[in-house]
């Protein structure tokens, strides 16, 4: 039998993250699952550039920096100090990674000029707005992935009529392929088609 949310091996770490974000009672962290999963993308990205919009307490970061390999960088941001001096805590003593405070969209719009091999959008800059500019910033064969497209109890009340809107912008992307997971938070994946 197949069950998705056990022998998941998750990075040591993590139970001590998971902990401090229960303490502060942040209720929009990504699970074990999507993870698991972000984790298993990174990994196919050798010397890759990644970048996490929403970096929350951490927990998502330290699934795809075990991911990656040593010669990779990711590149999170956050608007909130108070979750983010979580994963500053526990994550930046990893060379690998660059943890910035900053909001989203200004975020997004300073990096010009640059692409990433792999986008995670937890975060509404780069998802629900400003979702062109993030998409811009995407390799060709790059993987753009986004979650909580499932209804979930701490959803905030304009959170659920967004979702279709976003789904359906997505799928009318002509130079992405997209596929869709009914499966923990709800999920979707895209990668960039090569010109």
């Amino acid at each position: 039998m197949i069950y998705d949310t056990t022998n998941l091996n998750p990075p040591k770490i993590l139970s001590q993250i998971e902990k401090e974000t229960t303490t502060l009672g942040f209720k929009m962290a990504s699970e074990p699952q999507t993870g698991s999963l972000l984790r298993m993308l990174a990994s196919s990205k050798p010397t890759g550039k990644f970048l996490e919009l929403g970096t929350g307490t951490g927990l998502s970061a330290c699934w795809i920096l075990e991911g990656m390999d040593q010669e990779s960088t990711l590149v999170t941001v956050e608007n909130d100090e108070t979750v983010l001096a979580v994963a500053r805590h526990h994550l930046e003593a990893d060379k690998r990674i660059s943890i910035q405070l900053s909001d989203g969209e200004d975020f997004i719009d300073g990096l010009k000029d640059q692409t990433f091999d792999f986008i995670f959008a937890d975060t509404w800059p780069g998802k629900f707005y400003h979702l062109d500019e993030a998409l811009a910033l995407l390799a060709p064969g790059g993987f753009y992935i986004i979650d909580d497209l499932l209804p979930q109890p701490a959803w905030a009340r304009d959170h659920a009529p967004k979702v279709p809107k976003l789904i359906e912008t997505l799928e009318k992307q002509t130079d992405l392929f997209l596929t869709k997971f009914h499966w923990a938070t709800g999920i979707m994946v895209a990668t960039k088609r090569s010109k």
